[in-house]
């Protein structure tokens, strides 16, 4: 009977020491049944073969906005020059973002400009069911530099008009292309723009033609009543940055450019020699660069 009973007490003490290794093995994830991998590995090839959200090499592209995109004041004083557009340009010095991402040929096909001289936010709507006509995969948006550049600080637009304006803009865009993309550029330092062109006699007088009045009127006034206005502008040029940020956050095909236009440091060199304000080629070519670079980052 001792034997008997010796060998069934080995029996169980086996038996539970493989159960123990067992529950051991899956409780610190050493081991695990054969379903177990199966799910893990399904799971991960579902991921894997999950569509991204954001499309890095769109096929197409249309352009809304001002003067920038426009390439005005960058081939003849006061004039529009869509040819050295950042956006859809065809001039080989700029390497606009439409060659960039489509080739020449696809550029010229393939991508459309919107974008009106002088145009505000509140333009933007139309000019958003325009380009929605064209079924784009991507559409970039740099507006706002007409909102702060009025005939004085106190007729900048204000910043719920702003916001409400801009979000108008994105529902009439979704209404039509709930997936299409969009980039948004950050609306240019002003106040850098001034002390930048400033330097130069020819540039201030342009300025007195009427370009952008809040803050390159009286060019070389340095007061402290002057250097108040000028810091009304830039704090406005600030608040719709923040609100271009917000209403594209909330999107989630949108990417803003998390300010890298209002950061660039503009030199003499990337700006216009008719108005030393607007960019000039080279100035195009750096926004081009930009908006490149925000459109193909892997992650945002």
């Amino acid at each position: 009977m001792r034997n008997r009973s010796d060998r069934a007490r080995a029996a169980l003490a086996v038996v539970v020491t493989a159960v123990l290794a067992t529950a051991g093995c899956d409780a610190f994830g050493g081991g695990g049944s054969s379903g177990t991998k199966d799910t893990g590995g399904g799971a991960s090839r579902a991921a894997r073969k999950a569509a991204p959200v954001w499309d890095r090499s769109p096929d197409s592209i249309a352009a809304v906005g001002d003067s920038i995109t426009r390439g005005f004041d960058a081939c003849a004083v006061l004039s529009d020059c869509p040819e050295v557009s950042w956006a859809t340009g065809s001039d080989a010095r700029v390497d606009s973002l439409a060659v960039r991402l489509l080739g020449v040929r696809g550029a010229a096909e393939r991508s459309w400009n919107y974008a009106v001289t002088g145009a505000r936010m509140s333009d933007l709507p139309q000019q958003m069911a325009q380009a929605a006509t064209r079924g784009p995969q991507l559409v970039t948006v740099m507006a706002g530099a007409n909102d702060a550049c009025r005939s004085s600080a106190s007729a900048m637009t204000p910043v719920d008009d702003f916001r409400a304006d801009f979000q108008e803009a994105m529902d009439t865009l979704r209404s039509a292309l709930p997936k299409t993309q969009v980039y948004v550029a950050s609306v240019p330092n002003l106040k850098r723009l001034w002390s930048e062109g400033r330097t130069n006699p020819l540039g201030k007088e342009v300025w007195k033609l009427g370009i952008c009045p809040s803050m390159l009127a009286d060019a070389d006034d340095l007061t402290s009543a002057a250097a108040v206005r000028r810091g009304e502008v830039q704090q406005r040029v600030e608040a719709y940055n923040t609100v271009l940020q917000e209403v594209c956050a909330k999107d989630r095909y949108c990417r803003f450019d998390d300010n890298a236009v209002h950061d660039y440091r503009f030199s003499t060199d990337q700006l216009s020699h008719w108005d030393w304000f607007h960019p000039s080629k080279d100035g195009q070519a750096r926004l081009a660069a930009i908006a490149y670079r925000t459109i193909t980052a892997a992650k945002w």
